[in-house]
This record gives C-alpha cells, structure tokens and sequence, in this order.
C-alpha cells in the first residue's frame, strides 16, 4: 500500500507516540514486577520506531520478521545502523517470543534491565534517521 505523503507523515508521528507511550508502559510494569509484559512493552518500543522508520522509507511488511529483515536490508548492511542494533532487535523480539508463548519461560529482571537502555539508544537512533531529510 502506498501512502500519500501526508498520511506516511502522519502514520510516522502515530507510530512514534506508540513508541514513547509503551516505554512508559515498560516502566510501570517494572514497577509492578512484571518482567514478561515488560520484555514484550520494550520490544514493542522499539518495534513501533522500526515500524516508523520503515514507513518514513516507503518499506512495507506484514510482519515482524518482515520488519527485522526489511531493519537489516536497508539499515544495518548499509551502515546507517550498527549490527549490534540488529542483534539487540532480534534478542528482544526472541525475548518477547519466549514470554509471550513459552509456557516454561520465566522472565526476569535480570532478563530485561540489561537491555533497556541500549533499547533506548537504539530508539534514538531510529528517530535521527527518521527526522533526517524531513
């Protein structure tokens, strides 16, 4: 589906409040001690954001394999993001697989601590691509 660009530009601005909407979701759930709804807020994060710079690209997916494939093909081979942004990606969307759908996978804090301010970082970087050329 191709978006006008008004409809692409808004979709991103949507994307993105998803974006800061679930970290806030992520650490309300910390509070609580939920470890696995947790996992899957921090995914979604950055999911959201990769979501939004693929829009922002004219790239579309249907799924979220579809989308750490598309991360890779255009932003991580071409050095725009690192490859441990792509690691960090896929671990998270593991972690949120496993939590989700495993019924023997316990989620700890310990699981998901560790990765929330790389998570951060790569949300940041996202929205540097994003906002370039605007």
């Amino acid at each position: 589906m191709i978006l006008k660009k008004d409809d692409r530009d808004a979709l991103i601005i949507h994307r993105l409040q998803r974006t800061k909407e679930t970290l806030e979701e992520l650490k309300s759930n910390m509070q609580l001690g939920y470890w696995r709804i947790a996992a899957n807020r921090l995914y979604y994060a950055c999911y959201y954001a990769v979501s939004a710079l693929l829009i922002k690209n004219n790239i579309t997916t249907h799924t979220h394999s579809g989308a750490m494939n598309q991360l890779s093909l255009h932003f991580i081979n071409k050095g725009l993001l690192t490859k441990e942004h792509g690691r960090l990606f896929k671990g998270l969307y593991e972690l949120r697989q496993d939590g989700d759908y495993s019924d023997w996978k316990v989620v700890r804090e310990e699981d998901v601590t560790p990765l929330i301010k790389p998570a951060q970082k790569f949300i940041e970087e996202i929205e540097i691509l994003i906002n370039q050329n605007t």
